[in-house]
């Protein structure tokens, strides 16, 4: 089994075993202050406020050299970086699938074995460019990666598949097993920093989810999928400390999962509770319905969105204790999407207003 697995994966394997990392951690004192208890966009705006306010440092497009070789530093040899897409052990001629390469081999010479800066979210997706500056030179997004390896890659967007980094159906991108996860946790800060010019559903292939129909299903699988490992901690730390800020996907793959839903994500921090408790803990009731949609909840308080199929939100309300009775007569005979959200789960009920 050892011998199948990849070198990163190996590493964290080790790394854990050497400091006893484990998934679940206490909440960071860098989210002191941020309500944790919001849920839904109430809670992406929270964070999204804390994220750029907490944004001191303004790094150049040169400058990410040296902070690279920082964040992705392999911790137990410090002279290599890690590359992402890649996934060898550098042992045979072809270079362009090493999973890390010397700190210094940086530069931009397709012929040689060089690494360079990866934006993760292609430039020319962005809504305007990101350019090489401001969002361009943000490190967060930013990652080391094979010379020839980032020309594959290009302004492809990304689709879901499965295996080591390839190119899907002659234009996209799929980031490799072990990388996706980092891939969407990257996307979802970048959107949170700097909102519409890094919509996610610019940047891969996907459904729009409930609620945000900026936000695909796509990185959301991918971040559940792919939980973060001990490099991606190691470079929120450096970033701290270089630019300020921290990426909270990182730190808790399971916000994503408060936020927007989907696949139920690792929650480090102890948020969740099991999802069926909250669907006993919730009737929904008449379905279909005419005049009003009851909610009736017997646990803790919740709060609704009440959505159209294109997650377009027509009603939202909090702190519901008990039974609430949502008025649906006005709305056209169709099926609505209902969002119960709690600080630890969140489940979606559809139903049809008739």
């Amino acid at each position: 089994m050892l011998e199948k697995m990849t070198l990163l994966k190996r590493f964290q394997l080790l790394l854990f075993f050497l400091t006893g990392w484990i998934a679940t951690a206490q909440i960071p004192a860098y989210y002191n202050g941020v309500d944790l208890t919001k849920t839904g966009l109430d809670l992406k705006d929270e964070l999204s406020t804390h994220i750029i306010s907490t944004h001191h440092t303004a790094l150049s497009y040169n400058d990410l050299w040296n902070v690279l070789k920082q964040t992705d530093e392999v911790p137990n040899d410090p002279t290599k970086v890690f590359l992402i897409y890649g996934w060898e052990a550098g042992n045979d001629a072809d270079c362009h699938n090493d999973i890390m390469r010397d700190e210094n081999d940086n530069g931009g010479n397709s012929i040689d074995c060089d690494w360079n800066r990866e934006h993760v979210y292609p430039k020319s997706l962005g809504t305007p460019n990101l350019g090489t500056s401001g969002p361009g030179s943000d490190a967060h997004h930013v990652r080391p990666s094979d010379v020839n390896m980032n020309s594959q890659r290009g302004s492809k967007k990304f689709k879901n598949s499965s295996g080591n980094a390839h190119v899907v159906n002659g234009n996209y991108w799929y980031p490799g097993d072990q990388w996706k996860g980092d891939v969407a946790r990257i996307i979802m800060y970048m959107y949170l920093r700097y909102g519409s010019q890094c919509l996610p559903d610019n940047v891969g292939v996907g459904n729009p989810v409930a609620g945000d129909p900026d936000m695909i299903d796509l990185f959301l699988q991918w971040n559940a999928d792919d939980p973060p490992s001990a490099v991606e901690d190691q470079r929120n730390t450096v970033l701290e400390n270089i630019q300020g800020n921290r990426n909270p996907f990182i730190d808790n793959p399971y916000l994503a999962t408060i936020i927007w839903g989907g696949p139920v994500a690792l929650d480090r921090w102890n948020m969740s509770v099991n999802e069926e408790k909250l669907k006993q803990d919730v009737r929904v009731y008449p379905n279909p319905a005419h005049q009003f949609l009851r909610v009736q909840n017997q646990g803790e308080p919740i709060s609704i969105r009440l959505t159209d199929t294109t997650g377009r939100v027509l009603r939202y309300q909090s702190g519901i204790e008990q039974e609430v009775e949502i008025p649906v007569e006005s709305l056209p005979a169709d099926v609505y999407w209902l969002i119960i959200s709690t600080r630890k789960a969140q489940i979606i009920k559809p139903f049809i207003k008739n």
